[in-house]
């Protein structure tokens, strides 16, 4: 698979503007060779699934329920993600987890429920700042990637330290590499050799000035950018990081 840069506009941009910035991505994506997706919020999807009809972008949502239907108000399954124009969904988010009280448990039954339905889930793990500093970090996304994640698991998975998301701190190179690489071992001891094949994503603060050194990061397969992702130019700058660096990987 290659580079994916992913963006996660969360609660933002009523639909005239979550159709401009759809807009405004569709027209710089040309020349684009790394992976695109947007995942706007549920009101705004189908319109930006329309606009991007046709486009090297994907859509994605931002959640989906672990049932296919029934009484869950306020609540989207995966068959409607579906039927909205997406083709992915981030699970397990760490605002979805703090906010909403998730358990590994609750996203391993969602990434069935997206699996089923047709949609490639990205699956988000990470540590507090509290669990960083008591050296827990390993254990607890360690425990993550077991709860969260079938036995089948055909997806994405995206580690964003928790202190870093929308803080504009951003782990130094070195720690982001100890944690890919210890997701990488992980997921070879739990899921075997399949595993090698499911793309490791980074998220937390990441920007134009520092994507490319992160993208340049040993098992690094991508970015899930969070609030660079609302302004096109920043987007698409983080995108043209990853082709760069594309050109410049010396061949195996």
């Amino acid at each position: 698979m290659p580079t994916l840069i992913a963006g996660n506009w969360k609660m933002n941009g009523l639909l005239a503007e979550a159709e401009s910035l759809a807009r405004e991505v569709r027209e710089g994506a040309a020349g684009i060779s790394c992976a695109l997706l947007v995942c706007p919020p549920f009101t705004a999807l189908a319109a930006v699934a329309r606009v991007l009809q046709g486009s090297p972008v994907a859509v994605g949502g931002q959640d989906c329920h672990w049932e296919a239907s029934g009484a869950h108000t306020g609540d989207i399954s995966a068959a409607m993600l579906r039927d909205a124009g997406a083709s992915w969904v981030v699970l397990g988010h760490s605002e979805r987890r703090g906010e909403h009280g998730e358990i590994d448990e609750t996203v391993r039954q969602k990434v069935l429920a997206a699996t089923a339905a047709g949609l490639t889930p990205i699956v988000c793990v990470g540590e507090t700042e509290d669990q960083r500093q008591s050296g827990r970090e390993t254990e607890v996304v360690g425990w993550q990637i077991e709860g969260s994640l079938p036995k089948d698991f055909a997806g994405v998975l995206a580690y964003e330290p928790i202190w870093a998301i929308g803080t504009g701190r951003t782990p130094t190179e070195a720690e982001v590499a100890t944690m890919h690489g210890f997701i990488r071992e992980e997921l070879g001891r739990q899921f075997g050799g399949a595993a090698d094949a499911v793309p490791i994503l980074y998220g937390g603060s990441v920007k134009p000035e520092n994507a490319a050194s992160l993208l340049a990061v040993p098992e690094v397969g991508g970015a899930l950018v969070g609030g660079a992702s609302l302004r096109a130019a920043d987007f698409l700058a983080i995108a043209r990081a990853a082709d760069a660096l594309s050109k410049t990987a010396p061949r195996a």
